[in-house]
């Protein structure tokens, strides 16, 4: 992956959009704004990622009604942390976080080790599930809607969705108003409106999530295989987001720890 300094100054201006950008930027607002009228209650799930910087300054400008929450699993990198401070201070607002049930994380680390989700896919899902799942749920219960800024190109599966659709998981509505964007129109609308960012991106990392289970990938690599790189990528996602087909047969538990 090139870094963002390279990227974005070949796509857009510090002043103005293009056609296409401010054609994205128009479509997103629209169908963040038809959520409020038609749900009133939407809450943004902020991943804090490249496209939640996008997403974040556009309900900032359009849809501040929308509530904003993001989920801090006890692994993330210093330096999303950092960016989740940067964030309140240029937006003025508070951006709510949920943690996960630290006895849920004693019992984890007390059956599967500090670092028990390199065993199998079993361990690791069950990781993300007291760290990120849970959290989530707590999170958008009693809400009518959540904003995800998942794009159709980061994967085979995301490419399957729709921009509202009924979340059964959760029991709420699903929008998703970044469908429709490709990883350049993301970081030509940061260089475009002097956005802050993780500065992880800078340094290969084009998808970020707990510190051990990202890595940075190299140049025109899977921009999601850095995320959970010792499974089949059958099967690296978190949960939050559906899948369409059943994971493949559970990957053998391996009783030393990764490096």
């Amino acid at each position: 992956m090139t870094t963002v300094s390279s990227n974005a100054n070949t796509l857009a201006s510090a002043d103005e959009l293009s056609p296409r950008l401010e054609a994205l930027v128009q479509g997103t607002r629209a169908l963040l704004e038809r959520a409020v009228l038609d749900y009133k209650d939407v809450v943004y799930s902020n991943s804090l990622g490249a496209e939640a910087m996008v997403l974040t300054d556009i309900m900032a400008t359009y849809a501040p009604e929308i509530e904003i929450f993001t989920l801090d699993t006890g692994r993330l990198p210093d330096e999303t942390l950092a960016l989740l401070d940067r964030l309140e201070r240029r937006y003025q607002r508070r951006i709510q976080v949920f943690s996960p049930d630290a006895s849920q994380i004693e019992q984890y680390v007390r059956e599967n080790g500090i670092n028990g989700f390199y065993l199998g896919l079993e361990e690791r899902q069950s990781c993300c599930h007291i760290r990120k799942i849970e959290p989530f749920r707590r999170a958008v219960a009693g809400h009518k809607a959540w904003v995800t800024g998942v794009r159709r190109e980061q994967s085979a599966e995301r490419a399957h969705g729709e921009q509202i659709a009924w979340d059964d998981r959760y029991g709420l509505w699903k929008v998703s108003p970044m469908l429709e964007w490709k990883e350049e129109d993301v970081w030509a609308y940061i260089k475009a409106r002097n956005l802050p960012y993780n500065p992880l991106h800078d340094k290969g990392y084009p998808s970020i999530g707990c510190a051990p289970c990202t890595r940075a990938v190299e140049p025109g690599a899977d921009p999601r295989s850095g995320r959970w790189w010792w499974e089949n990528p059958e099967s690296r996602e978190c949960g939050l987001q559906p899948r369409r087909r059943v994971i493949p047969i559970k990957v053998e538990p391996r009783r030393a720890v990764a490096p």
